[in-house]
């Protein structure tokens, strides 16, 4: 079983950026989920995968984007003779955020891919082979280097990667549009949800600290991430639910309480709207990774 993997590192910061590109000639399950985005292209292989309630069949030439704590199966029973192929590429794009500043198109294009509303996570190109050229020239790349691209080998890659997924792929609205006047004050309602979200939310209270209208800052915030506030900021308490879920024993009612004071029976109503399956089930299955 070939297997090519190696964390990235763009310079002298550690940067959390994986890539695999491998081949399995054996049965294939896994159930897992990732604190950052998981592309998953399918170059050679049949089976299902299971994005949080929905299944969809396998097949060539297929990508699959997994959100941050999406939990996802991936089933593939391979027969006599046949083989798994994929590229698999796991990264946080908050890691990668300041990388990307000289590039505020791509950067508002990552922070959407990380936290917005995804019309498609799944995409099938049939005889379209740029994406998989691209990934398999880069593992080629490594491997003619003895696995160690030069840093401007990597950030090449990298651009030349997002640029297409985000030209060729997702083709998210609004991600054309001039970024570089509100990306200021995008950063800066993250900013301010990353410090207040635990807590009750007041768009009065972000309007004050912005100086700006709450109107604007409703409009600003749904055009640069696709989402209204309240969307994000919910989504932004599942996430941490999720992660207390997988890294602590915290019971179910002390996490409703920590992620926004909410009760037992409302948290694990709001956590299955959001992923599929009740909180205790998402434990289950993240405590019990198997392949």
């Amino acid at each position: 079983m070939p297997t090519n993997v190696q964390p990235m590192d763009l310079g002298a910061n550690a940067f959390s950026f994986t890539h695999r590109y491998e081949t399995r000639n054996e049965n294939w399950l896994m159930l897992h989920a990732h604190q950052g985005i998981e592309l998953l292209y399918i170059h050679e292989g049949s089976g299902t995968v299971t994005l949080e309630s929905q299944q969809y069949k396998l097949e060539d030439n297929m990508l699959f984007c997994f959100q941050p704590y999406q939990l996802h199966k991936v089933d593939v029973p391979l027969k006599d003779g046949a083989t798994y192929i994929r590229t698999n590429l796991t990264f946080d794009a908050r890691i990668l955020d300041p990388y990307l500043q000289p590039y505020p198109k791509m950067q508002a294009f990552l922070r959407r891919l990380m936290y917005g509303l995804l019309r498609r996570q799944v995409f099938t190109f049939c005889d379209d082979k740029t994406l998989a050229n691209l990934l398999s020239d880069y593992d080629k790349m490594r491997t003619l280097t003895g696995g160690e691209p030069s840093v401007e080998d990597r950030v090449l890659f990298l651009l030349a990667l997002f640029k297409h997924l985000q030209l060729h792929v997702f083709e998210l609205e609004d991600t054309h549009a001039s970024v570089d006047k509100n990306s200021g004050h995008v950063e800066k309602i993250l900013d301010w949800i990353e410090t207040h979200y635990c807590q009750t939310i007041s768009l009065e209270s972000l309007s004050q600290e912005l100086h700006l209208s709450s109107y604007h800052i409703s409009h600003l915030f749904k055009q640069q991430t696709g989402m209204t506030i309240s969307d994000y900021v919910a989504g932004r308490r599942i996430r941490e639910a999720c992660a207390l879920l997988e890294n602590t024993d915290y019971s179910i009612n002390e996490i409703g309480r920590m992620i926004g004071g909410f009760s037992a029976p409302y948290f694990s109503q709001l956590f299955k709207k959001h992923k599929g399956v009740t909180p205790n089930l998402y434990r289950s299955a993240i405590k019990h990774t198997y392949q």
